[in-house]
């Protein structure tokens, strides 16, 4: 398909495609991976930051803070609650130059965050939700500034129009609608019909659509159905950073032929790859070894692997450890049927946890204190 023209302010983004942030997994290392299948095309998006520990200059998170040189536009997503400091942690991106786009995360499900009124509760406090957006915007100067929320609470307390309208009054330059509610979690499907409303109720500016992208097609599906001006994609690339190539060649019409298949051999050289370059990242090999167990099972998803030898790559500690470990496996497999499917979290919620009577008046306007401000990323 023709792809939609995507732009973020001054940066024209090509083909329309984001990296969904994702605590502990979209770090430099994974996004060195994902943009380098797609040829240096789309957007890749920090971890979450929190605006506290940016402005207090905690030490990892200035580390989360480092782009590559190669990273344009350089993309953080900042999560806070409380207007003062988004609003201090905006202006310290803009006045030192640590990055070229700031997105603001209003989606986190987990329940440690809602149950303070962060994260995908917030949204719900209209007055708050604008007093955030506008500090962030005024500190900004020439940045452009984004949001990533949530449909809203559960489907009796759905927040997404609203917040859409408040965010085009405040000068945010675009919305990504991830199509499922805080209850929902991670369950079910998401309402891509959703999308397709907020992208009508704000056409002034673009709306990305988020959930259930899969795969390439599932993309262009999405855009095709909601009209939305682009996608985020968060859980399908894990283990998966090849994806963004099949995006690249999907919206420039070039379909299925120019989507990776990849045999287990050359799986087993993208997770060495991966893995050293998080040791690197890290300066401490052994470590990054550590951080990449997590992506074991990503990577290996459909394969023949064996619960023996799949758990013993699960533990080991060192680049070589890991590449004999590879080296036993049958790397002439080819790519499994199904393996492009679901992966990542999967799972639901009935009752979102928030705090004593925040449903009670969407008008009220409490600040969350510092315990909604955790490190744990989602939208």
């Amino acid at each position: 398909m023709t792809a939609p023209l995507l732009r973020i302010g001054p940066h024209t983004v090509d083909p329309p495609v984001v990296l969904a942030p994702m605590a502990g997994i979209t770090n430099a290392p994974f996004r060195t991976l994902c943009r380098d299948f797609a040829g240096g095309r789309g957007l890749f998006v920090s971890e979450m930051i929190t605006s506290r520990a940016l402005v207090e200059r905690n030490d990892k998170t200035m580390r989360l803070v480092h782009f590559d040189d190669a990273e344009k536009p350089r993309s953080i997503q900042l999560y806070g609650v409380d207007p003062e400091t988004v609003g201090r942690a905006v202006r310290m991106i803009a006045d030192e130059d640590l990055a070229d786009h700031v997105d603001l995360n209003f989606g986190c499900p987990v329940p440690k965050v809602t149950r303070r009124g962060g994260g995908s509760a917030l949204p719900y406090k209209r007055p708050l939700l604008r007093a955030i957006l506008r500090a962030a915007v005024r500190n900004a100067g020439n940045l452009p500034v984004t949001m990533k929320m949530r449909k809203g609470i559960d489907d009796d307390h759905l927040t997404y129009l609203d917040a859409g309208r408040i965010a085009v009054d405040e000068g945010v330059t675009a919305i990504a609608l991830h199509g499922r509610t805080a209850a929902q979690h991670y369950g079910g499907e998401a309402d891509w019909s959703a999308i397709a409303r907020l992208k009508e109720a704000v056409p002034e500016i673009p709306v990305l659509g988020n959930g259930d992208i899969w795969s390439a097609d599932d993309a262009v599906r999405m855009v095709r159905e909601t009209g939305c001006d682009g996608v985020v994609v968060g859980r399908g690339c894990l283990g998966r950073p090849w994806l963004f190539g099949d995006l690249v060649a999907a919206f420039d019409g070039r379909g299925a032929d120019g989507y990776a298949r990849p045999s287990l051999r050359e799986v087993a050289e993208v997770m060495l790859r991966h893995a050293r370059l998080l040791g690197e990242w890290l300066e401490d090999e052994s470590r990054g070894v550590i951080d990449f167990r997590k992506h074991v099972a990503w990577y290996t998803k459909g394969f023949s692997v064996g619960s023996e030898l799949r758990r013993r790559l699960a533990v080991a500690a060192s680049l070589d450890e890991l590449a004999a470990l590879l080296g036993e496996l049958d790397l002439d497999q080819p790519w499994p049927a199904g393996a492009d499917g679901p992966r990542g979290r999967t799972s639901g919620r009935n009752r979102v946890a928030l705090p004593d009577g925040w449903l009670d008046d969407p008008q009220a306007c409490p600040v969350p204190g510092e315990g909604a401000e955790d490190d744990t990323s989602g939208g």
